[in-house]
C-alpha cells in the first residue's frame, strides 16, 4: 500500500536545489539593486557623503567595487569573443588587430583614465553615472587584453583533427564557433578570466579614486577606501581592506570560478580514465535546479535557431571572385596607410614639435631603465612559477587548492605594500631603484602561473604515459614533454605579464605613504608625476614612449617566439 504524502506536490514543483538556486538568484538581484543606487545622483552627492574609514561601510564599498568589476568582466568577455575571433579568422584583419592589441595592452591604465575621463563624464554631465562609466572602462582596460590574447591563442592552435571533424559534420560558421571554437578555448579563457578579475583588483585604487590634474572623483568602493587609508597612514584600515578583499574573492571563487572550472573540464581535448574530476557545490546546484536548466535550454535553443541564419557555403568560390577580393585587399591597405599617416601627423603636431630633444632622450633613458627591470623580473618569475605551474596543472586537486590562493595574491594591490616599502627604504637607506622594482611584478607574475597551469592541465594523458613507459625523467622530460606542451600558453602569459609590468610601473615606481614619497627612476614614475600635475603633453609623451617600447619588444621577441611555439608545438 502506497504511503500518503500530503506535501509531495511541493517536491514535484521545486526541489531543494531549486530553492537554493532561487535564494542565490534573488540575492544577486538584491545585490544589483543595492549597488545601482545613486547612479543618477549628482556628483555633489559624493562630497556630501565622503569616503569613511569606518569598517561598517566596507560591505557596501565591496559590493560597489564587485559590481564594477563584473560589469567590466562582462564587457571584456564580449570584446574577447568578437575581437579575438575576428583577428584569428581573418588573415587580413589579424595583421592590424593583433598589433593594435599590443598597443592597447601597452597603454597604462592611468593613460586611459587621463584621456577618457572627460569623455565619460560628458556622457552624464554632473552625474555619478559618468564617473561610474570611467571607472568601469578603466577596469575593463586591465582585464580585456589578457582574455583576448588567450582566446586568440586558443583559436590559432585548434587541433587539425577537430577542424576536420567539424567539416565532416558540415557545421555552419556559427555552429562551428559555439560547438568547437568556444569549447576548445574555454579552459584557458576561464583561467585568464580569473587573472583578469585579479588584475582589476590590482588597479582598483587608480580606477575608483580618479585624479587627473584638477579633476578628482572618489567613488564609493574598496579602491577609494585604500587610497584614503594610505593618505591618512591608517594601518588598521588597510588591514580591514585586505580582509574584505579576501572574503569577496572567496565568495566569487565559490559562486563563479570554481563552478566554471568544473564545468569546462568536459571541454578538455582528452579525458583521462580514472582522473579526478573537479567538483563544485554551486555547479551541482545549477545542474539539479530546473530553474537554471530552463535558462540553459533557452540559451541552447537560441544558438540553434540563430545558426540557421548563417548558411554553410559548400560551393567553391569562382575565379571571378578573385578580382573583388584583390579590390578589398587594396582598399584595406589604403585604409591602414591612411590611419598610419593620420596618426603620424598627430604625433608630429602634438609631440615632436613641442618636445625638445633633451626631454625626448630623457624619456627614452627612463624607458630603458623600466625595460631592464621588466626583463629581469619576468625571467625571475618564469624560473619560479613555471615548475610550480606544471606541478599544479598536472594535479587537479592541487589546482583547486591553489586557485583561490593565487587569485587573492594576484589581486593584492601594490599600494598596500607601500607602508612596508617606504618604511624599509627610509629606515635602512636603501636604493629605491632596486627595492621598489619587485612591486612591478607583484600582480603580473600570476599571468605566467595561471597560463602555465592551463597548459599543463591540457597535456594529453597519452603523452604522459609514453614518457612514463620510456622512463623519460629529469631534464629530458622537461625538454621533450613539459616545455613543448606549455610553451604556447607560457608565451601568452609572458606577453601579458610583460605588458602588465610596464603598466604596474606607474604604481610601483612612485610609492606614497602619507606625506612621504619614494621615487625610482623610470618611465612609470615619469607618467605618474605628469598625471598628478595634469601635464597632458608629458602624459602623452610618456604613454607614447611606453607603447613604442612594448610594441617593439613584442614584435622583435615575443611574437616570433609565439609563432614558433604555435607552429612547432601545436597539438595535432
Amino acid at each position: 500500500m502506497k504511503r500518503f504524502e500530503p506535501y509531495v506536490f511541493l517536491r514535484d514543483f521545486a526541489s531543494r536545489w531549486d530553492v537554493l538556486a532561487f535564494i542565490v538568484v534573488i540575492g544577486l538581484v538584491v545585490f544589483l539593486g543595492e549597488t545601482s543606487r545613486g547612479l543618477f545622483a549628482p556628483l555633489t552627492a559624493l562630497e556630501v557623503t565622503p569616503i569613511s574609514l569606518d569598517p561598517s561601510h566596507l560591505p557596501e564599498y565591496a559590493a560597489r567595487t564587485t559590481f564594477r568589476m563584473f560589469a567590466a568582466l562582462a564587457l571584456s568577455l564580449l570584446f574577447t569573443l568578437t575581437y579575438a575571433t575576428w583577428a584569428a579568422k581573418s588573415e587580413r584583419a589579424g595583421k592590424l588587430l593583433v598589433p593594435i592589441l599590443d598597443i592597447l595592452q601597452s597603454v597604462p591604465i592611468l593613460g586611459f583614465i587621463s584621456i577618457t575621463v572627460v569623455f565619460f563624464m560628458s556622457l552624464a554631465p554632473g552625474r555619478v553615472l559618468g564617473a561610474e562609466f570611467a571607472a568601469v572602462f578603466a577596469i575593463f582596460t586591465s582585464q580585456a587584453w589578457n582574455m583576448a590574447f588567450s582566446f586568440y591563442q586558443s583559436l590559432r592552435t585548434i587541433p587539425i583533427e577537430l577542424s576536420e571533424a567539424a567539416e565532416s559534420f558540415r557545421l555552419s560558421p556559427w555552429m562551428r564557433f559555439w560547438q568547437l571554437e568556444v569549447p576548445f578555448g574555454m579552459p584557458a579563457l576561464i583561467w585568464n578570466m580569473m587573472m583578469s578579475m585579479s588584475g582589476g583588483w590590482f588597479f582598483v585604487v587608480a580606477s575608483e579614486s580618479i585624479s587627473v590634474g584638477h579633476t578628482t572623483v572618489a567613488l564609493p568602493g574598496v579602491g577609494s577606501y585604500i587610497a584614503l587609508a594610505i593618505e591618512q597612514r591608517n594601518l588598521t584600515a588597510i588591514g580591514w581592506a585586505i580582509a574584505t578583499m579576501l572574503i569577496v574573492i572567496l565568495l566569487y571563487d565559490q559562486l563563479l570560478f570554481r563552478p566554471l572550472v568544473a564545468w569546462v573540464d568536459r571541454f578538455r581535448v582528452e579525458q583521462e580514465p580514472g582522473a579526478r574530476v573537479p567538483d563544485s557545490w554551486a555547479l551541482t546546484m545549477m545542474r539539479r535546479s530546473r530553474l537554471i536548466q530552463g535558462a540553459t535550454l533557452a540559451f541552447h535553443t537560441a544558438v540553434m535557431f540563430t545558426s540557421r541564419a548563417v548558411k554553410r557555403r559548400d560551393q567553391p568560390l569562382r575565379q571571378s571572385s578573385d578580382k573583388p577580393r584583390r579590390s578589398l585587399d587594396l582598399l584595406w591597405v589604403m585604409l591602414i596607410v591612411a590611419a598610419v599617416v593620420a596618426g603620424l601627423w598627430h604625433i608630429v603636431v602634438v609631440l615632436i614639435q613641442n618636445t625638445p630633444l633633451k626631454e625626448a632622450l630623457q624619456v627614452c633613458g627612463l624607458a630603458s631603465l623600466t625595460m631592464l627591470r621588466v626583463f629581469v623580473l619576468i625571467a625571475f618569475a618564469s624560473l619560479v612559477w613555471v615548475p610550480i605551474g606544471v606541478w599544479v596543472g598536472m594535479r587537479p586537486r592541487a589546482a583547486q587548492i591553489v586557485q583561490p590562493i593565487a587569485q587573492f595574491m594576484a589581486a593584492f594591490p601594490a599600494n598596500l605594500l607601500f607602508p612596508i616599502a617606504v618604511y624599509g627604504i627610509v629606515r635602512w637607506k636603501l636604493n629605491p631603484d632596486i627595492y621598489l622594482s619587485p612591486l612591478m611584478i607583484l600582480g603580473t607574475q600570476w599571468y605566467i602561473l595561471f597560463n602555465v597551469i592551463a597548459g599543463a592541465s591540457s597535456i594529453p594523458a597519452e603523452m604522459r604515459y609514453v614518457a612514463e613507459n620510456f622512463r623519460i625523467t629529469g631534464w629530458l622530460w622537461w625538454r621533450k614533454v613539459a616545455l613543448p606542451a606549455i610553451l604556447p600558453f607560457y608565451v601568452t602569459g609572458a606577453i601579458t605579464a610583460s605588458g602588465g609590468s610596464w603598466n604596474a610601473a606607474i604604481v610601483a615606481e612612485l610609492a606614497t605613504w602619507g606625506d612621504t614619497h619614494i621615487q625610482a627612476r623610470g618611465l612609470g614614475s615619469y607618467i605618474a608625476e605628469a598625471t598628478n600635475a595634469g601635464d597632458f603633453h608629458r602624459i602623452v609623451l610618456g604613454i607614447g614612449a611606453m607603447s613604442l617600447f612594448v610594441v617593439v619588444i613584442n614584435r622583435l621577441f615575443w611574437r616570433p617566439l609565439y609563432y614558433y611555439a604555435e607552429r612547432k608545438y601545436r597539438l595535432t
